[in-house]
């Protein structure tokens, strides 16, 4: 998948993707991962997502990666804030109290630009890649972050049916990517009222991934 998909789809406005509202499943079992307050979350592809101000006013620090500098733009001005703009390499850096995003690719956020986080928060990012980069992708994120821990939200249907963005993600598949950094834990899953776009029946599950004992 192409990046000049997605920065199309937020230059027109085509954001159904978008939740208008905070993830349920980050309010139920963000506390699973045993974070001191002001602990730095990364949450990668984040958008404009309304769970940056629950994490804000939970007392947490954000660092997120997003191609769209549209996306990041609306982002401050519905938070009320006004960022701070730098050049980061091949990124754009906004920045704010308590707030990071590297704007551009995902596979250009390093280690260093980045810098330290507590846990990674990824409600879109692996459902939002195609099976050819997810593996690449779930490796990089490990890479930059150092196998924090995660909570991870993936979907499930029948990619005959309908095919993604969302794409579908199964258990198997994140034991794939994820099995030998991590311990996990599947916390939870439920079916998807009208299902995926109110077209295919689908599950909602949430991750606990904890870095496994060496």
């Amino acid at each position: 998948m192409k990046t000049d998909f997605w920065l199309q789809r937020w230059e027109r406005g085509e954001i159904s993707f978008h939740e208008g509202e905070v993830n349920h499943f980050l309010v139920e079992h963000f506390t699973k991962l045993s974070l001191a307050k002001g602990s730095r979350v990364f949450l990668p592809l984040c958008g404009k997502t309304r769970d940056c101000a629950w994490l804000l006013a939970h007392g947490y620090r954000i660092a997120g990666a997003e191609l769209s500098e549209i996306a990041i733009s609306e982002l401050f001005e519905e938070l009320g804030l006004q960022p701070q703009i730098a050049k980061a390499g091949e990124l754009v850096h906004y920045s704010a109290d308590d707030i990071d995003i590297l704007v551009g690719d995902i596979f250009n956020v390093s280690a260093a630009y980045l810098g330290p986080v507590s846990a990674i928060y990824d409600r879109a990012a692996l459902v939002a890649l195609p099976a050819s980069m997810r593996a690449q992708y779930a490796s990089h994120l490990m890479n930059i972050t150092d196998s924090a821990p995660q909570l991870l939200i993936t979907y499930e249907y029948n990619q005959l049916m309908m095919d993604g963005p969302p794409f579908s993600v199964g258990k198997e598949e994140v034991r794939q990517h994820y099995g030998a950094n991590y311990q996990l834990q599947c916390l939870a899953s439920r079916n998807i009222p009208g299902g995926m776009k109110g077209k295919v029946p689908s599950t909602e599950a949430a991750w606990l991934l904890q870095k496994a004992a060496k």
